[in-house]
């Protein structure tokens, strides 16, 4: 069963309760920027989010640079943000710690 939209209402309720989560500039996405101790925390921090991705079958488009990791969720199927993004966000929160 495809995944649905999630309304601009229910988007700004979750983004409430995501921390450092926004709107993605131009498109219907949320974005956080995740900056760690150094290349191989922020590495060691993608490889266990990619687990978690693959679990849910949900892919985030990410870039890394050194210690940066920039994270766009989308919901491609959907045109938009779903659940799927808000529970991805979620875990790559809880996977980063305090």
């Amino acid at each position: 069963m495809p995944a649905t939209r999630l309304s601009a209402h229910e988007i700004a309720s979750a983004l409430a309760t995501l921390k450092g989560w926004s709107l993605a500039e131009g498109r219907e996405a949320i974005r956080k920027r995740f900056v760690f101790k150094d290349f191989s925390e922020a590495f060691g921090w993608m490889t266990r989010a990619a687990l978690v991705a693959e679990k849910l079958d949900h892919h985030p488009e990410w870039f890394n640079v050194y210690k940066t990791v920039d994270v766009t969720l989308a919901t491609h199927d959907a045109g938009g943000v779903t659940q799927l993004d808000v529970t991805l966000a979620k875990a790559m929160d809880a996977l980063a710690g305090p």
